[in-house]
């Protein structure tokens, strides 16, 4: 399904308006197009559902505070790098007060079966395969794995990046770049998991 992107960009800019006018709906109906995809972005990110809610949160109140410098443009775009904004504030907060008592309460690893016809062996192989990439990924660095997350599973161009991320475009490139060849040499002796 192909997505007008002039009709999406007119769209909000016209909900912008109405809100800066006062019309607390119209930035309630751009929290409701937008949350869920920020919520991936952010989660993706961060790596935990309830500090990705939290930061989204705080995105959209940061969005809001500051909606009048919203100059045009891909309104999507300007909330995501709003939201990794929020994202690196957890992100550096986790790192001067890491806690994570039981992790293990956090552990998603395990779901019930959706169709009884799934095959266990399949679903065994997707779980490991969905570890084995978020081991890797946390182990690239943040603005590689921002990078990739952005380019790669949400589909913003280069430029777009630059954008959201505030770099220069050649600095987006390499660090795509560097990132997926951090990404192959994590994953080359787990490659038995990725061949049908």
């Amino acid at each position: 399904m192909s997505v007008d992107l002039e009709a999406v960009h007119a769209r909000d800019q016209g909900l912008v308006e109405r809100a800066l006018a006062g019309d607390l709906e119209a930035f309630n109906d751009l929290v409701g197009h937008y949350q869920d995809f920020l919520f991936g972005l952010v989660v993706r990110v961060v790596r935990d559902r309830e500090a990705a809610a939290d930061a989204v949160q705080e995105a959209f109140f940061s969005a809001f505070r500051n909606l009048d410098r919203f100059r045009g443009g891909s309104f999507r775009g300007w909330l995501a790098r709003i939201a990794l904004n929020a994202a690196t504030d957890v992100l550096r907060l986790r790192k001067r007060r890491p806690s994570e008592p039981y992790p293990e309460w956090e552990d998603e690893a395990w779901q019930p079966p959706t169709d009884p016809d799934d095959d266990p062996e399949a679903q065994a192989t997707r779980r490991a395969r969905s570890r084995v990439i978020r081991t890797a990924m946390e182990a690239i660095t943040d603005d590689q794995r921002r990078a990739i997350l952005l380019f790669d599973v949400e589909g913003f161009d280069y430029q777009e990046i630059a954008g959201i991320t505030g770099v220069s475009l050649g600095t987006v490139k390499s660090r795509i770049h560097r990132g997926r060849l951090a990404l192959r040499d994590l994953l080359a002796d787990q490659m038995e998991l990725f061949r049908e």
